[in-house]
């Protein structure tokens, strides 16, 4: 059997738990499905595992060994598909309107990211070299496949990869903001004596370019 086989199979055992209101036996289940009990007392374990489905003590006052019981947690089902882009877009759309939605996006992903601070203890102050390391190590965690660059004389952060990229291209002025912001947000949560002053999205096909500026060049 497939993966996605054993994980329709599942499924369907977690159905039929959820449309009995009294707990079911795995032969109960078996009969439902038309399966073998052992297929429905492996996918049961899972279930178990996972925290979707529960045993239950069987009520006493029965000759012999009662069978086990299991029924499902009251629960959303967590095994479900997921649409974020859906939410992200709507999101975007929101942030895209009104005056300014550049600023606001900037301002969402600087406050957003001021939370990834670097790990302590950490001296007072911090080097531009400490803070730009810092900064390519949360980038590469979210997936930007960042490369630290210079170019005549000036400091960039490569990105290679969107984690965003469809959004980025329909909707750039919100998302390559937030992009900025969340990068500004890193460094400032450190006081870092850098920044990132602008952000070239597309500077290539495959390449978006962070420009960071010393506080000593201000």
């Amino acid at each position: 059997m497939s993966r996605a086989e054993s994980a329709g199979r599942r499924r369907d055992v977690l159905r039929v738990l959820k449309a009995e209101p009294a707990p079911m036996s795995i032969a109960a289940i078996a009969k439902v499905l038309d399966v073998h009990p052992n297929t429905v007392r492996f996918h049961l374990d899972k279930l178990v595992d996972d925290g979707q489905v529960e045993r239950v003590e069987p009520s006493g006052g029965q000759p012999g060994r009662p069978p086990l019981m299991f029924r499902a947690v009251a629960q959303m089902d967590r095994a479900g598909p997921r649409h974020y882009r859906l939410l992200a877009e709507i999101l975007a759309v929101a942030l895209a309107s009104g005056r300014d939605p550049s600023a606001k996006a900037q301002a969402a992903g600087r406050e957003w990211a001021r939370q990834f601070r670097m790990p302590a203890p950490q001296p007072k102050k911090t080097s531009a070299k400490k803070s730009v390391e810092h900064l390519v190590g949360v980038l590469d965690e979210f997936g930007f496949a960042p490369e630290h660059r210079r170019s005549g004389g000036q400091q960039q952060i490569g990105l290679r990869h969107c984690p965003f990229l469809e959004l980025a291209e329909s909707h750039s002025k919100v998302v390559c903001s937030i992009h900025l912001g969340l990068m500004q947000g890193v460094l400032e949560g450190e006081a870092a004596p850098v920044t990132v002053d602008r952000l070239v999205a597309f500077a290539q096909p495959d390449l978006c370019l962070a420009h960071l500026r010393l506080a000593s060049a201000d």
